[in-house]
């Protein structure tokens, strides 16, 4: 495929062989973060001997600690908000209620007024038309002695 050939050449330039290199990946080294210690609290060096006879020797490191898992609560929050609802609307329930009863008493309260007004006022136009006391003006017409002749009337 990359072999020269009569028409590749070009005058005065030989061919040469390519040499291709392909780079070999560098496998990346995890360094831990250095943490500052104090004068004397330095810890002692362990050495572990390995079952193929291998002697590792380094710090003794505590155990990471895993991290605390979320409980999940019992009743889901759509539970709590459907039952929040029905307080909320049980609660409006009871003030609609109470607003009704209002209404109705201040109805009854109205109409016991207006038949109390009736009733007064009633009673004060009879007790002045029917009142026997004395006279009150007015033109008085005595008639003694009544002539009606011919539809009409002579006084």
């Amino acid at each position: 495929m990359n072999e020269p050939t009569a028409y590749s050449h070009r005058a005065g330039y030989e061919s040469t062989a390519v040499e291709v290199h392909t780079p070999t990946p560098l496998t990346p080294v995890h360094t831990t973060p250095l943490v500052p210690m104090q004068p004397g609290t330095i810890p002692t060096v362990a050495s572990v001997v390995l079952p193929d006879g291998r002697v590792v020797t380094g710090y003794a490191m505590e155990p990471a600690k895993p991290e605390p898992v979320a409980t999940k609560s019992a009743v889901s929050r759509t539970a709590v908000n459907i039952a929040l609802g029905g307080v909320g609307f049980l609660a409006v329930c009871g003030g609609l209620l109470m607003l009704t009863a209002f209404i109705t008493a201040l109805t009854a309260l109205v109409t016991q007024l207006v038949i109390l007004a009736a009733v007064i006022f009633g009673g004060w136009i009879a007790v002045q038309v029917f009142s026997a006391s004395g006279h009150r003006g007015g033109t008085t017409v005595n008639i003694r002695k009544a002539v009606i002749k011919r539809n009409k009337f002579y006084g």
